[in-house]
């Protein structure tokens, strides 16, 4: 052995320990550290040769890219949809890495099933009934592929042919429908051959609303004459967090043929809460459902989960044809025939700590204080001269942009002093057109406190951008 590597083993515990020290530290001050860290990096090294052993990359670490790394496990850090990672799921995700199971196949450890008891947990949490089997993913970019897939099989079986098996060009023209579909719809789409032209834009709500006129849904699915389609509806909107009414939409399935696909990224955790469950009424009829676990929930990245009702589909897009890996046995196949992943990490863990430590009552209090946070927000916006509210605050993002005109420049120039301040970090969008600003709160420590500090940024920040 390597006497580097050699001498690592044998001081394992004392290296252990300083690696939890550091952790702890940062840990203690991560409420007050800059939620952004805008600036250069710094410049790259030769790769080394002979290695410092694991303390001096520890200590290399801390001296040269620690203090370059954001506050976004901290509670003002507001941009995109970023969770953090509550003392539990940090507890999880260490012992993820330190027993490194191998959850491709089962048959070696129990980790398969912990991964399975976690995913009946998590679909029973947001509404969903036991025809729904699941598995973990990287994110919610891959949980709608993987539910994306399935639904192209699927296209398939109703026209009498298998694309798994003899591709996109037995299956001629497809048609997705759409309100406001995230763009890792689209990237999905041209990922699995589709074709982003495949998506088809249904209006929207009139009033500034994001979701989907389930009238004109229902025309243009009149209009395929029968053709099967796939719709993607909506469990809260990127920008205004709005939903689909996901029951109504279930109910065109009576009359026209389509396979529902639910991407309910983050906006699926409403159905913790008795204020806002009736958001996602009605997403058990969904054939496929994208739920993203490091938003939320507050797991580490990279977590989430995609749903289906059709496994025996999904198996027939993912398994893996090789003696050594088996045979896919339903119902309960090796994961590996049920993702794009072959190599996967227990990702599980770290939710089973969770939801374990915490349970529902944990997260809905958490889902709760952040919905407060973002009206809390939203009120001071809206009463400010200098700022205007662009939709209303209907769960956890507020969207708002700045008086008079709201160029593109002017925002992102206010962006950038929000981000410099250190105090906040928000990310631009666009909503109906205009140039606007998003704060998505759903991390863990977020507070009253913290959300009248990003107030005061925000305010600072319009000087910039006057």
């Amino acid at each position: 052995m390597h006497p580097t590597l050699a001498a690592d083993r044998a001081h394992l515990p004392e290296l252990l320990q300083s690696v939890r020290d550091l952790a702890a530290r940062e840990l203690a001050a991560v409420d007050d550290r800059p939620a952004a860290r805008p600036g250069p990096a710094p410049l790259p090294l030769p790769p080394p040769l002979t290695g410092t052993g694991a303390e001096g990359a520890l200590a290399l670490f801390a001296q040269r890219w620690a203090p370059g790394f954001s506050g976004s496990a901290g509670p003002r850090y507001l941009g995109f949809v970023t969770g953090g990672a509550t003392p539990a799921a940090i507890a999880g995700d260490w012992l993820t890495s330190t027993y490194d199971q191998n959850t491709s196949v089962g048959g070696d450890s129990s980790a398969s099933a912990l991964e399975r008891e976690t995913l009946g947990w998590l679909r029973g949490m947001i509404g969903l009934g036991e025809a729904h089997s699941g598995a973990f993913v990287t994110g919610a970019t891959v949980s709608n592929t993987v539910g994306l897939a399935v639904a192209r099989e699927w296209l398939g079986e109703r026209l009498g042919v298998s694309v798994s098996r003899d591709g996109l060009g037995a299956l001629g023209p497809v048609t997705v429908l759409s309100g406001t579909p995230h763009s890792s719809i689209d990237k999905s789409l041209s990922v699995l051959g589709l074709g982003r032209s495949s998506l088809t834009r249904v209006p929207v709500l009139p009033g500034g609303r994001e979701a989907v006129d389930v009238d004109r849904l229902a025309a243009a699915l009149e209009a395929l004459e029968g053709r099967p389609a796939v719709v993607v509806a909506n469990a809260g909107t990127v920008n205004t967090v709005d939903f689909d009414d996901l029951r109504a939409i279930a109910v065109l399935k009576e009359r026209h043929d389509f396979w529902l696909h639910v991407d309910a990224a983050f906006g699926g955790f409403a159905a913790l809460s008795p204020s806002y469950a009736h958001l996602t009424d009605g997403i058990d009829a969904a054939d496929s459902v994208c739920l993203d676990l490091h938003k939320w929930l507050n797991v580490p990245y990279d977590a989430a989960v995609q749903f289906t009702r059709r496994q025996d589909l999904q198996v027939r897009v993912f398994h893996n044809a090789s003696p050594y890996l088996g045979v896919p046995a339903l119902p309960d196949p090796d994961f590996l025939h049920l993702t794009p992943e072959n190599s996967r990490r227990l990702r599980a863990l770290a939710a089973w700590f969770a939801l374990t430590a915490y349970g529902s009552e944990g997260h809905r209090e958490v889902v709760e204080r952040n919905a407060a946070c973002a009206r809390r927000l939203g009120e001071r916006i809206e009463a400010d001269p200098r700022l205007r509210l662009l939709a209303p605050v209907r769960l956890n993002v507020v969207c708002f942009t700045l008086a008079g005109e709201a160029s593109a420049e002017r925002v992102d120039a206010f962006v950038r002093a929000v981000a410099a301040s250190g105090e906040a970090f928000l990310t631009p969008t666009v909503l109906h057109g205009v140039p606007a600003v998003r704060a998505a709160f759903s991390n863990w420590r977020t507070s009253a406190t913290d959300t009248d500090r990003v107030l005061d940024a925000i305010i600072a920040a319009t000087a910039t951008a006057a």
